[in-house]
């Protein structure tokens, strides 16, 4: 990646939207560097590199199925992406439809990779239909 824009902050957000639902271990290690950190608690410790990202995933798709991932609106400020997002899943077991909405901060390595990821949100948990 030459310069961190808005347009290729947008496609990198897409990439990550749709890699994430489609549960792709390779692909989604590939968005981030060797030793990215990846914040998904403010308060907990961060999943820390490739082995880290992929074993959340594999874990991830062992309770959630129809995922959709929208980020809403990004804005850049180099080397960082800051984006409000939203997604949902069924819980596979529960069947209980869960919603959540937050922020992200995705600090950008020269490569274009992710080196840092930071999310704060909140989770609504609806009764299986």
């Amino acid at each position: 990646m030459t310069e961190l824009d808005y347009a290729a902050a947008a496609e990198l957000l897409d990439r990550y939207a749709q890699i994430r639902c489609a549960w792709d271990g390779d692909a989604w290690v590939d968005l981030f560097t060797p030793d990215a950190a990846s914040h998904q608690d403010p308060f907990g410790p961060p999943l820390v590199g490739h082995l880290d990202l992929r074993r959340n995933l594999l874990e991830a798709s062992e309770f959630e199925e129809q995922v959709e991932l929208t980020f809403e609106r990004h804005w850049v400020v180099p080397p960082s992406i800051l984006a409000v997002w939203h997604a949902s899943y069924v819980h596979r077991h529960s069947r209980a439809r869960v919603r959540l909405a937050g922020f992200v901060t995705l600090d950008i390595a020269d490569d274009g990779r992710i080196r840092k990821a930071r999310f704060w949100y909140n989770r609504r948990e609806s009764p299986a239909e």
